[in-house]
């Protein structure tokens, strides 16, 4: 652990220059045994930070932050260790270290990330707690940054609806900002937690919270955007969450509304799904198959169906899901003929389709 620690305080040496770092000798430990001679040669490294590196001056830090870490029973997780956020550490930014309080398993199956304005509108703040509140069922974790506003309205819905909440800090875990927020982050370890990976003594400064919103981002399936002007942090979570290939998902609002201008906008340009209730966000994202609660097929509306939509029917119903291409070839039947019956069956809930242009009988 002291030496993992140690090089996240290394002077000039920043995440993908630790893992250059890494991938070259091998271990943490290994850079700080090789040479300054050796360490030159790597790409990345000049002679100032070689020099930082041979001649240990980051232990001493890094020891008072293990004792730190250890007294206040927190974890640390680096890079390349198991418990470290599968989905965060296949970003090539990805934090070299994180430090988290709380009871969570980060890399649990299903992870949504709720973001939003500092200055949520009362709406705002009802459709966050609706929306949370619609994804109970799914034994997800509901991240956000313990900001004000949409932020705060998602950790709170999570913990009225007993989900699991963490929220993602742009500073230390010896400090809370805002501290109004403290009783929630109290709670919030019971079920949840508190990740960073910013070590002790390190303050709320404004540069943090874009690094912050990339954790954010990367460690959850999907980003849920539910109110923000063009220019605030939640699009700015948005558009790196466009860059990790995660689905975004955006609240549509008034148009004369600065608070749904961003959202509007992701929305508009294609960089976001619109979202109106949970069963969107369910939809997309293919999470329909696990709910413990199914909407049943009625009998009456198979009874309704035409003989052809019938024949789609009961050829789905061979498979536990099957391909259109593969559903054409069975019927042979045109494509855009396929794709309308099949379109019709959807908004009758007769089918769901998955990603992939796959679908099974709902």
């Amino acid at each position: 652990m002291l030496h993992e620690i140690a090089l996240t305080f290394v002077k000039g040496i920043g995440d993908i220059t630790t893992k250059t770092l890494i991938s070259y000798c091998g271990s943490a430990e290994e850079v700080f045994s090789s040479s300054k001679k050796a360490l030159e040669k790597i790409p990345g490294i000049g002679y100032k930070t070689a020099e930082s590196i041979v001649n240990h001056t980051a232990f001493a830090r890094a020891e008072e932050e293990i004792k730190f870490i250890e007294k206040y029973k927190i974890q640390s997780f680096f890079y390349l260790d198991k418990q470290y956020p599968k989905r965060l550490k296949n970003c090539v930014d990805a934090p070299t270290m994180l430090y988290f309080k709380g009871k969570a398993d980060l890399n649990n199956q299903k992870i949504v990330a709720v973001v939003g304005t500092r200055n949520a509108t009362n709406y705002g703040r009802f459709f966050c707690e609706k929306l949370v509140q619609g994804l109970k069922h799914h034994g997800l974790i509901v991240a956000s940054g313990m900001a004000y506003g949409i932020d705060i309205a998602a950790h709170k819905a999570a913990l009225n609806s007993d989900i699991t909440t963490v929220g993602v800090l742009g500073h230390g875990l010896d400090r809370l900002y805002p501290a109004l927020h403290r009783p929630v982050a109290e709670k919030m370890l019971g079920n949840g937690g508190l990740l960073t990976e910013f070590p002790s003594q390190t303050n709320p400064d404004r540069q943090n919270f874009p690094k912050r919103n990339r954790i954010i981002a990367g460690m959850a399936d999907a980003v849920i955007v539910v109110e923000a002007t063009q220019r605030g942090g939640a699009l700015i979570t948005a558009e790196i969450a466009n860059s990790y290939n995660r689905d975004v998902f955006a609240v549509p609002g008034r148009v004369d509304d600065e608070f749904s201008d961003g959202c509007n906008f992701l929305i508009k340009t294609n960089r976001a799904h619109l979202l109106t209730k949970s069963e969107d966000l369910e939809y997309i994202m293919g999470w329909l198959d696990g709910l413990l609660i199914k909407k049943r097929i009625e009998p009456e509306l198979l009874l309704n169906l035409s003989a052809e939509d019938k024949m789609i029917v009961d050829t789905i119903k061979e498979h536990e899901s099957i391909a259109i291409d593969d559903l054409q070839l069975k019927l042979n039947i045109t494509q855009s003929k396929l794709a309308m019956a099949l379109l019709n069956l959807e908004m009758q809930s007769v089918i769901v389709s998955l990603p992939g242009k796959v679908y099974r009988l709902n």
